[in-house]
């Protein structure tokens, strides 16, 4: 039993404790959990600030006073103090006033924002309902209104009602009813069992991956779509959540096909619209009616669907029940066979199988009255009905047997249905056991009523045909709204559904085999047997059973599938991922998805124009394979990855096993229709494509996310094994940018030149530096690397962003230099701007820390690239006319300047240009040799450029080289004083603050005369007087000593190279569009950094866009393959 205090507000005049008690009593809290009111938890928002301000000094006197009441009740979730806020579980504006009262955590309460206390985490928790997208907001309008607003009931669903008899119904179908005795005729007992085992296999272990992925957390309604996109991310989830509406879509054609068949061709004959007067034309008369007639229905359908989607619902088990009594009907029909097989004879002729429909004896004559008079079937083949008319010689050399259609389980007809019997289109059913005269013409044989194939049939048709009857395994995960307990049911009654029907599906082949005639079995539409369904003759006890079951089944599978499509279309369009299909995402106000829904009855047309079951099987078999070889791809890799968040309740899963399901869905893809397979991985692709270009980002925690870090990490590792070699080396790109108050990029053409300079490939690294500590800057870092990516994405530059503060900027570009990178994706060159302002700026700090950056790269054995007047280079949309490159080769430091024109002309920017490649002769050179050796090295490099050696002579140094040099020394100088009598100033200020502090102390110390010692008697006019009398002394002394001062020597021979040198280069290069030059280093003694700057000015002058270059010590490009 926990104690607990709760803090009372009792006022003056207000009875609180209670008549006859004493008002500063304790006493019991009278309703302890009862949700409490804001006055028993700590008051109010402003009675709380009012107690704060009021600690020290109580400002009103007739002000609330809290007392403390004390309370042997135990603490529930539900008591009356205030929870803390959680950022993600249902936070509302109404709790982000509360703040935690108690003492027990206090030690937590600055962080309660951020992580709630357990029991308010739990308390939410188990108040979380999972609720379907679909089951009851389609169903009712939900209304705004919240005393009128219905309470929610939680979803109670077990296995066996939510997912055990949806997948049942939604496995067991048209092609069980209408296609399975035909392939089990054509491909044979063996084939057609390798067909059941290899497609009920296929889904089985796609049903395991499918389990592990359902039970490794909560999933929301939206099935296999969701757990797709939420494993594999959104481009695959996009992709294959499309395949699988189509996938959907294109099954509600087939089962429109279906119930269109049932009618025609079993139920009412004579509703067809288009009769064939002739044999050859009855194929092409039988697929108008179906076009015709399926419209009709899918128009129907649709509306049924659009007025209530309840209904179609509720309706559900109705179909079940039609397909599991018609399942009932068939097994009841086998066990009849053994002791009274139903007569359904079969008309032959010779060994070929005649149709049915025409006659009703199987007989070429008859005696009736002691008159042999020719029957039905003698017109069939005859001129006339005289029994001397001309007859096909076939007709006439064959005699006409009766075979039984259904001779029964112990006839050992299974022997003979053993092996398959494929065959071309117009091939004729014949018996093997039953011999035949010759004496047929192949030409006249399309006129005859015989049994022929209406397609043509081999192994991998019939896989594409049968594989539909096995899907409908996702049933029960797309119900998971509506579960009690997903995590357990699914699995359970997935896999389940799927032994019960594969069980049925080989007892079928069997049993079908063993009681059924081969010639009977081959025959698709029962024209053999008078237009009956082949499967209806075997059951018990009538064939309408059949009939009427498998036309039910098909209706209530074609109205499941347009519910169904448009809601997961809808969820598609929802998730934001495909632009294009927003649109879809809307519906009526109750939520029903009627964009979806038209688009749905739209390309279910397109398969009800193909008209035939046989043709569209195939093209859903395609879409949902692709379906299952993804959920077989997510599993395999959340497996391999071994994600921490990868924890499956369901434990009977591999790895392999996902993987030999991914490989078999793959294989059965290309079995079935290789042409089908590529244009549905087409498809695939083309919308992954898309949604990687144009989708939202969505950032799921997919697998295939940590795929690419696993991939990413072992990369890296073998990376670092061994330095790239000469032949790999491409420039790998640090970035120093700089920015403005604003944090707005400075200089964005530098990005544009790094797009150019990269071309997408290789690593580039944005890095910037901020001064502060990270704790007062954070915020303006987050801020600059927002502001970075955004011209990053503006100017097409592929990278990554390194924002880094820093006590000073010296030090935070040294980091970047040294830490930016990862083990061997790390920069070996570095870009910056120069920094063109330095000679007007009053901090000399900004040029010194360009001087230090250099040394940095060279002591890091980095490529330095230096752009001068950045503004002016070319963006990427610029196109460069004709124009040259001009590479001054003066050292050679690794061949960089050979590269980097190579690669800036694989630019479209660029790519006019043409190169050309100047180098300097001194007066003891050959520059004839030179440059017939340049052309052969770049001829061995494979690069095309213009070759000129220009000549340096050995000149005099001129007066303008002497002064110009004398100027930069005496300029520095000056600075040098300005800054010495500025550094002066503010040490005297120091004094002066720190004497004056320091006044109350008696100081009886004799001060040193000069400006530096203050004495603290001094006036503050006298202290002037004295500084300002010393200043001038040192400054008049200083001007006399510029003004006699000589420059110094070898400064005088830096400046005349650079004045020479810069001279040939305006000479030749003023023109180019871009020149690059190779950059000099800096002095190994700091003193002269700033004549450094002064030398790189003037060799730069004239010149619009240059790049200097600094080699990283190392060779950079190859003559060798």
């Amino acid at each position: 039993m926990s104690e607990r205090f709760v803090v009372v507000p009792v006022g003056g005049g207000v009875g609180v404790a209670g008549e006859g008690e004493h008002p500063d009593a304790v006493v019991a809290d009278p309703t302890p959990d009862a949700g409490g009111s804001c006055s028993s938890a700590g008051g109010t928002e402003e009675e709380k600030e009012a107690g704060e301000d009021s600690v020290f000094e109580p400002q009103d006197p007739n002000a609330v006073v809290p007392i403390l009441e004390y309370n042997r009740e135990p603490n529930k979730y539900g008591d009356g103090v205030p929870k803390e806020n959680s950022p993600f579980i249902n936070n509302t504006d109404n709790d982000k006033g509360n703040s935690y009262d108690g003492t027990n955590m206090a030690l937590f309460e600055e962080e309660m924002d951020s992580n709630p206390m357990v029991s308010s985490l739990l308390n939410k928790l188990a108040n979380y309902t999972n609720l379907t997208q679909g089951a009851q907001e389609h169903e009712e309008a939900e209304d705004d209104e919240g005393p009128k607003k219905k309470a929610v009931k939680s979803p109670q669903m077990g296995t066996f009602m939510g997912v055990y008899l949806p997948c049942l119904q939604n496995i067991l179908g048209v092609i069980l009813f209408l296609r399975l005795t035909w392939i089990v005729g054509t491909a044979g007992i063996l084939e057609s069992l390798a067909i059941v085992g290899l497609c009920c296999s296929c889904t089985m272990l796609t049903a395991i991956s499918m389990s592990a992925i359902a039970t490794n957390g909560v999933v929301p309604a939206g099935g296999s779509y969701y757990m797709i996109s939420r494993s594999l991310g959104p481009e695959f989830g996009g992709a294959v959540g499309l395949c699988f509406y189509l996938g959907t879509t294109f099954a509600g054609s087939m089962y429109i096909l279906g119930t269109i068949e049932i009618l025609l061709t079993y139920i009412v004959p004579k509703a067809a619209i288009f009769v064939a007067e002739k044999k050859e034309d009855e194929p092409g008369a039988l697929l108008n009616n179906m076009r015709v007639y399926g419209t009709c229905c899918l128009a129907l359908m649709a509306v049924v669907v659009f007025v209530g989607v309840k209904y179609v619902n509720k309706l559900a088990l109705v179909f079940l029940a039609c397909v599991i009594l018609s399942i009932l009907a068939i097994y009841a029909g086998v066990i009849k066979t053994i002791f009274e097989p139903p007569d359904f004879p079969v008309c032959m002729l010779g060994n070929r199988t005649l149709q049915n429909h025409n006659f009703d004896r199987c007989l070429k004559t008859e005696v009736i009255d002691n008159v042999t008079v020719p029957t039905k079937l003698w017109k069939l083949f005859c001129d006339g009905p005289e029994l001397n008319a001309t007859c096909n010689d076939y007709f006439v050399n064959n005699n006409v047997t009766s075979l039984q259609g259904i001779p029964g389980l112990t006839s050992g007809v299974i022997s003979e249905n053993m092996w398959s019997d494929y065959g071309p289109l117009g091939m004729l059913v014949e018996s093997k056991k039953l011999s035949s005269v010759g004496g047929s013409d192949p030409a006249q044989d399309i006129y005859m009523p015989y049994v022929v194939n209406d397609i043509t049939t081999f192994f991998t048709l019939l896989v594409g045909i049968y594989f539909p009857s096995v899907t409908g395994i996702m049933a029960g995960s797309n119900r998971s709204g509506d579960l009690r307990d997903a995590q357990k049911s699914i699995p359970i009654g997935t896999i389940l559904a799927i032994v019960t029907t594969s069980i049925i599906y080989i007892t079928c082949v069997v049993l079908f085999g063993a009681c059924i005639e081969g010639v009977l079995l081959r025959d698709k539409f029962g024209d053999s047997v008078k237009g009956n369904l082949v499967i209806g003759t075997l059951s018990w006890p009538s064939p309408w059973v059949i009939v009427i079951g498998s036309f039910f089944s098909c209706c209530g599978a074609g109205l499941q599938s347009l519910t169904g499509a448009p809601r997961l279309l809808q969820a598609i369009a929802r998730d934001g991922i495909v632009p294009f299909l927003q649109v879809f995402g809307h519906g009526k106000a109750n939520g029903e998805p009627t964009w979806a829904l038209l688009l749905t009855a739209g390309i279910c047309e397109i398969g009800i124009l193909i008209a035939s079951l046989d043709a569209v099987a195939p093209i859903l078999s395609m879409f949902f394979l692709m379906c299952y070889l993804f959920v077989n791809l997510a599993c395999a890799v959340q497996t391999l990855l071994r994600t921490p968040n990868w924890r499956p309740r369901f434990k009977y899963y591999h790895w392999a096993l996902s993987f030999l399901g991914m490989s078999l869905c793959l294989a059965l893809m290309f079995i079935s229709s290789w042409y089908y397979a590529i244009v549905a991985m087409a498809i695939a692709s083309c919308i992954y494509k898309y949604i990687e270009y144009r989708g939202a980002e969505k950032e799921w925690g997919d697998g295939i996310r940590g795929l690419s870090l696993n991939a990413a990490r072992y990369a890296l590792i073998r990376l670092e094994e061994a330095p790239p070699h000469t032949k790999n080396w491409r420039p790998q790109l640090l970035v120093l940018l700089n920015l403005d108050s604003d944090q707005g990029v400075k200089h964005p053409r530098l990005l544009s030149l790094t797009t150019q300079l990269k071309a997408g490939k290789g690593l580039t690294i944005v890095g910037n530096v901020l001064e502060g500590t990270y704790l007062t800057k954070e915020a303006e870092a987050k801020r600059a690397e927002q502001n970075i990516k955004s011209s990053m994405s503006t100017e097409r530059t592929k990278g990554f962003c390194h924002v880094v503060v820093s006590s000073n900027l010296r030090d935070g570009f040294s980091h970047l230099i040294q830490s930016a990178g990862l083990g061997g994706m790390k920069h070996n060159t570095v870009l910056m701007a120069w920094p063109g302002t330095w000679r007007q700026s009053n901090d000399p700090q900004s040029w010194k820390n360009f001087i230090e950056t250099v040394r940095e790269t060279t002591a890091a054995h980095h490529a330095l690239l230096v752009a001068k007047n950045v503004d002016s280079f070319p963006t990427n949309q610029d196109r460069l006319g004709e124009g040259t490159i001009d590479v001054w080769w003066v050292v050679h430091d690794g061949g960089m300047l050979m590269l980097l024109p190579f690669l800036l002309r694989q630019h479209k920017v660029w790519r006019k240009c043409k190169m050309r490649i100047f180098t300097v002769a001194q007066m003891d050179d050959n520059s004839i040799q030179m440059k017939k050796d340049l052309q052969m090295f770049l001829y061995h490099l494979r690069l095309d450029a213009e070759v000129e050696v220009v000549e340096m002579h050995d000149n005099d140094i001129s007066a303008f080289t002497y002064e110009k040099t004398l100027m930069m020394e005496q300029r520095s100088q000056m600075l040098k004083q300005m800054q010495l009598s500025r550094t002066e100033r503010e040490r005297e200020a120091q004094l002066i603050h720190d004497r004056n502090t320091a006044s109350h102390a008696t100081i009886n110390d004799k001060t040193e005369s000069g400006p530096e010692r203050v004495h603290m008697t001094w006036t503050k006019d006298k202290l002037f007087t004295e500084r300002n009398r010393n200043r001038e002394c040192n400054a008049n002394v200083a001007v006399r000593d510029l003004f006699n001062m000589k420059p110094n020597q070898s400064n005088v021979r830096r400046m005349h190279t650079a004045v020479k040198l810069n001279e040939v280069v305006v000479n030749k290069s003023q023109g180019a569009h871009l020149v690059l030059l190779n950059m000099p280093g800096p002095p190994k003694n700091r003193g002269g950094d700033e004549n450094y700057m002064e030398f790189l000015e003037v060799l730069l002058e004239g010149l619009n866009r240059v790049l200097l270059v600094r080699g990283g010590g190392r060779e950079v490009i190859t003559i060798y393959s």
